[in-house]
C-alpha cells in the first residue's frame, strides 16, 4: 500500500555496501525501510541523501507499506522540518542518540499513535531550537510514560516517597524500589514540568545522573522487555 506519512528517523544500519536499513517512527507506527544505493559514490543514480537518515531527522515520506512486519520501501522523501543545531552540538546530539535508542526499545511495530508521534516531533523541534537543554532528556522520559501507560500519579503535600513499582507517590515508605529525600523533591518538581520550564528545575550533574538512573529502573520495572540503553554511559560521560 502506498502511503504518505510524517516520520522521525530513529536509526540507520548499513546494509551491504551502499544501502541502509532505516527505522522510523511514523504516523502509522514504527516502520523499517530498505533504502537502496543511498551510500553509493555514484551520485547520478542516488535518489536520496544519506544525511536524511540521521537520528531525529523529521521527514515527510511516501512509502510502500506492506504491513506484514517486512522491510518497506521509500518512494519519495522531503524534509518535514529542518534540523539545525542537534547535529552540530555534542550535548544535543548525545541526547538525541540516547532518546532514539530508548524509543526503539519501547515502541512497537505497526501500532499507530498520532498523538505520540506529534509529542516526539514537537520535542525534537524544541531540543533543536532551545539553549537550556541539559535536563531535556529527563523531562522527555517522564512525559513519554504518559503514552506508555505508567505516568506517575500527582503528588500530595503529605507524600514523602515515590513507589517505582506502583508508579505512585505515597506517604508510606515502600519496601523496595522507591525515591526519597533530595531525589524525591527533584522528581516531584519534574512531574508536570513542560519543556519550557526545564530551566526552573535546579539540578547539578550528580543529581541529573541519579534521576536518569532512577528513570531507567522505572522503565525496567514497567516494561518487561526494556533493556538498559548502551548509550547511557556516553550520555553520563558527556554531562559529567
Amino acid at each position: 500500500m502506498i502511503e504518505s506519512t510524517k516520520a522521525v528517523v530513529l536509526s540507520a544500519l548499513k546494509f551491504k555496501d551502499t544501502s541502509l536499513i532505516v527505522k522510523c517512527y511514523t504516523e502509522k507506527g514504527l516502520k523499517s525501510y530498505l533504502v537502496k544505493g543511498v551510500l553509493s559514490k555514484n551520485t547520478k543514480n542516488k535518489k536520496f541523501k544519506a544525511a536524511y537518515f540521521q537520528p531525529f531527522t523529521l521527514l515527510n515520506i511516501v512509502a510502500n507499506h506492506n504491513n506484514k512486519g517486512q522491510l518497506n520501501y521509500i518512494n519519495d522523501i522531503q524534509i518535514e522540518h529542518p534540523i539545525h543545531n542537534i547535529y552540530a552540538d555534542i550535548y544535543k546530539n548525545t541526547i538525541a542518540l540516547f532518546l532514539a535508542e530508548i524509543l526503539l526499545n519501547v515502541l512497537k511495530e505497526e501500532i499507530e499513535n498520532k498523538v505520540l508521534f506529534e509529542f516526539i516531533a514537537h520535542a525534537i523541534i524544541w531540543l533543536d531550537t532551545e539553549d537550556n537543554t541539559s535536563s531535556f532528556h529527563i523531562v522527555f522520559l517522564i512525559k513519554l510514560t504518559k503514552y506508555l501507560g505508567f505516568y506517575p500519579n500527582l503528588p500530595k503535600e503529605t507524600d514523602s516517597f515515590f513507589n517505582l513499582q506502583e508508579g505512585k507517590f505515597t506517604f508510606h515508605k515502600p519496601i523496595n524500589y522507591f525515591i526519597a529525600n533530595e531525589e524525591f523533591n527533584i522528581f516531584k518538581t519534574l512531574i508536570g514540568t513542560n519543556f519550557d520550564g526545564i530551566s526552573k528545575v535546579k539540578m547539578n550533574a550528580k543529581s541529573r545522573q541519579v534521576i536518569i538512573n532512577i528513570l531507567i529502573q522505572y522503565f525496567t520495572l514497567h516494561l518487561p522487555e526494556f533493556r538498559k540503553p548502551k548509550s547511557l554511559d556516553v550520555l553520563q560521560a558527556i554531562f559529567r
